[in-house]
């Protein structure tokens, strides 16, 4: 094996045999280092040598990148940085074997631990919003579309046009959160955050606290951010009393504002909103469960409807002849019975506002989607309806031993409290109605 001193200029004129894949220029001057190029044209630095009685070969790496000598090179104006040389490292490499370590061995674990301190600077490095992505996509098969919907409504950015009005939309609550790194999410900064965000939009800002601390929880037991999360940065008494106390909605509609207010909400002209609103005082659902309601959950036949739970993830309960009537009438656009022909859902989205204005010319006070619901199970006092039945209707999970165990009621036992409330609902408001035959059947 022929030794020659290399030099910048054997190195860039040493070529490869045409009859052979690769060819060998070995130095002189550090033991093991030699130049390989191969056939097509690949040059670089190997270091051979012998370690435990075997061969071990490895390369140092490309010739266009290491110098053959270690040399100083200018970065910047009055800065300079050592190059290590090709000939320093086939020495270092020696070294390692003649102290009895294998360099093998050394170098696999000093790129092991390089690229765990990127990792782990890149843990530290990453954002909110970074985790928050993730985050999101971790659980959104576990979440229903509201849910989903709020996450991402308080981290939007904002700035994009409105759907229904001009201007452009605000940043939600937690969108001045999503720049900061995660590791410097502290209970400090909440704090901050939360005194800024008390003073427009506090009850925004409590949904964003309570979101903020599952998502600190997941982060905790997620490989990617554990190091760089404090899981209860959130869990603060100081950031909770800046937020405030939620004010407890107790608004309903009473038996006597019933006339007045059918007479607004059936003068509405969209018929999807007017039979929503409906809808919602007459069966007393989450605001967000009719919107979610499909023909398909429809049985006219049966008298039946089958609802979005939250709860059990879907209820049926009743269909009574009046909300036949209304649903029935309702236009078939799409697989949504709550449709509307300009939203990217296809469904209704935004029917509050239609019922503010409602209540405003009825002269009512604003009662809300959910006061709706709270009204359905305060009017049902009035005919008697045993709790555990206007419960039921609800979606509300069962209470008591004898409630969770032992009672199943059937649809058919629902509808005929659905019945009476429906008819003593429809006679209080003054509403006068004559069932079609189509959607009547004995209930015995």
């Amino acid at each position: 094996m022929a030794k020659v001193k290399l030099t910048a200029p054997k190195v860039e004129a040493f070529e490869c045999p045409h009859d052979k894949d690769q060819a060998f220029l070995w130095d002189s001057d550090a033991p093991g280092l030699a130049l390989r190029v191969t056939a097509g044209g690949a040059r670089a630095f190997i270091f051979q040598s012998r370690f435990e009685g075997k061969a071990i070969r490895m390369t140092i790496g490309a010739a266009d990148v290491w110098p053959l000598n270690s040399r100083m090179d200018r970065v910047g104006p009055g800065g300079k940085v050592a190059q290590f040389g090709a000939r320093e490292e086939a020495r270092r490499l020696q070294s390692l074997i003649d102290s009895g370590r294998d360099p093998r061995e050394v170098k696999a674990a000093t790129v092991a631990a390089d690229v765990a301190k990127r990792e782990a600077e890149q843990r530290h490095s990453a954002t909110v919003a970074d985790a928050w992505a993730d985050y999101l996509a971790d659980r959104k098969p576990h979440w229903g579309t509201r849910h989903y919907a709020d996450h991402e409504a308080l981290a939007h950015a904002g700035g994009t046009d409105r759907k229904r009005s001009k201007g452009k939309t605000k940043p939600g609550p937690l969108a001045n959160l999503m720049g900061d790194r995660l590791s410097s999410l502290t209970q400090e900064r909440l704090e901050r955050w939360a005194t800024k965000e008390a003073a427009t939009r506090p009850a925004r800002a409590r949904l964003g606290l309570r979101l903020i601390k599952a998502f600190l929880k997941w982060c905790a037991t997620s490989k990617d951010y554990s190091e760089a999360v404090n899981a209860d940065a959130a869990n603060s008494k100081r950031i909770r009393e800046k937020l405030g106390t939620p004010v407890r909605q107790t608004l309903v509609l009473q038996k006597q504002e019933l006339p007045a207010w059918f007479d607004e909400v059936r003068r509405i002209n969209n018929p999807v909103i007017s039979a929503y609103l409906q809808f919602m005082l007459l069966t007393g659902p989450r605001p967000n469960e009719p919107l979610l309601l499909r023909w398909s959950g429809l049985n006219f036949q049966r008298q039946s409807i089958t609802i979005r739970d939250k709860i059990e993830g879907e209820r049926t309960i009743g269909m009574t002849p009046y909300i036949a009537h209304l649903l029935d009438a309702l236009p078939r656009r799409n697989e949504w019975v709550f449709s509307s022909p300009t939203s990217k859902s296809g469904r209704l989205v935004e029917p509050g506002d239609a019922h503010d204005a409602a209540c405003d010319a009825a002269g009512l006070p604003r009662v809300t989607l959910q006061g709706l619901r709270r009204s359905f199970a305060s009017l049902c006092e009035w005919i008697e309806v045993p709790a555990g039945i206007s419960a039921q209707i609800q979606g509300h999970a069962p209470q008591g031993v004898r409630e969770q165990n032992y009672i199943r009621r059937p649809v058919d036992l629902l509808q005929k409290w659905q019945l009476d409330i429906e008819a003593w609902i429809l006679k209080e408001a003054g509403v006068k109605f004559v069932p079609s035959k189509r959607h009547l059947r004995a209930v015995v």
